[in-house]
């Protein structure tokens, strides 16, 4: 394996002993229709998964803003086609959107021709919102080379979709640093949560106090290792009350350390490359 080289990272603890970065994917529909388009014939998994957007949106937004804490937002480009109240609700409340791929296919089963064009359309979608995204979450977090590479190509400041650290790093994309935002399937909220019969797309429901016992445990130990804390939320999941109230415990007992720090991902992304707190420059639009 051609593992990218490691350039030296700035410092984005910033005297925390770790830091959480709330990340939401806003997945809605999108990786069921990447399975097929029949399924737009599944009323009941179309509006399972509507629920995302319509409601599990803004409920998050409202927890965020009664503790004041700032979030990433990866959205794929269908939905912010389908729900384009999501951009502009996001974007008003001051939260970061990152690109999530156009339709959700995974990187790794598309063609390299594929890959650019997912690229493409979705800096497209994103200028058509006034939004120039800095960061990258691939489908599935199922990235290839040439996916990192094309990153660098178009300008991004960052992704978030490999696991071999848990801490941020900085490396070289196409010739271009791009800083590495580090996640895990342990704080990611669809293996705890995710079922539905057809498509397959998860088959059992923990209770949201193993849940919160599990994240919580993790951080406590991240803060020995000054780690970042990359937690992966899907609306149509943790947008269920009992969830919603578990991530709520969650984020408590972060702020209740004292030294845990909440950022965005592209504050995260710009400390590693060695600039200031304000998010980075994003790619220009593309004709």
């Amino acid at each position: 394996m051609d593992w990218p080289e490691r350039i030296p990272a700035g410092d984005w603890l910033r005297g925390a002993s770790a830091v959480v970065v709330l990340s939401v994917d806003v997945d809605a529909e999108s990786p069921v229709l990447a399975r097929g388009e029949r399924y737009l014939n599944h009323l009941t998994t179309m509006s399972h998964q509507a629920y995302g957007p319509r409601v599990g949106v803004p409920r998050i937004l409202d927890l965020l803003d009664r503790y004041r804490l700032p979030a990433t937002f990866f959205v794929p480009g269908v939905t912010a086609e389908r729900w384009p109240h999501v951009m502009e609700n996001v974007a008003e409340r001051g939260h970061e959107i990152a690109m999530h791929g156009f339709t959700h296919r995974h990187p790794v089963h598309l063609s390299e021709g594929e890959q650019r064009e997912e690229i493409e359309r979705s800096l497209k979608c994103f200028f058509r919102f006034g939004v120039a995204p800095t960061g990258y979450r691939a489908p599935n977090w199922e990235m290839t080379r040439h996916t990192l590479d094309l990153l660098g190509e178009f300008g991004l400041r960052y992704d978030s979709s490999l696991m071999d650290d848990d801490r941020p790093y900085a490396m070289l994309s196409a010739g271009r640093p791009i800083a590495e935002l580090p996640p895990h399937w342990l704080l990611d909220d669809w293996e705890q949560y995710a079922f539905l019969p057809e498509p397959d797309v998860g088959q059992q429901i923990e209770a949201p106090s193993k849940v919160v016992e599990l994240w919580s445990a993790e951080l406590e130990a991240m803060r020995s290792f000054g780690s970042l804390c990359m937690l992966t939320l899907h609306p149509f999941l943790t947008g269920r009350p009992s969830r919603l109230r578990g991530l709520e415990e969650f984020i408590r007992f972060a702020l209740s350390r004292g030294d845990v720090r909440f950022a965005r991902a592209d504050e995260i992304a710009s400390a590693v490359l060695g600039g200031e707190d304000a998010p980075g420059t994003g790619p220009a639009p593309q004709s």
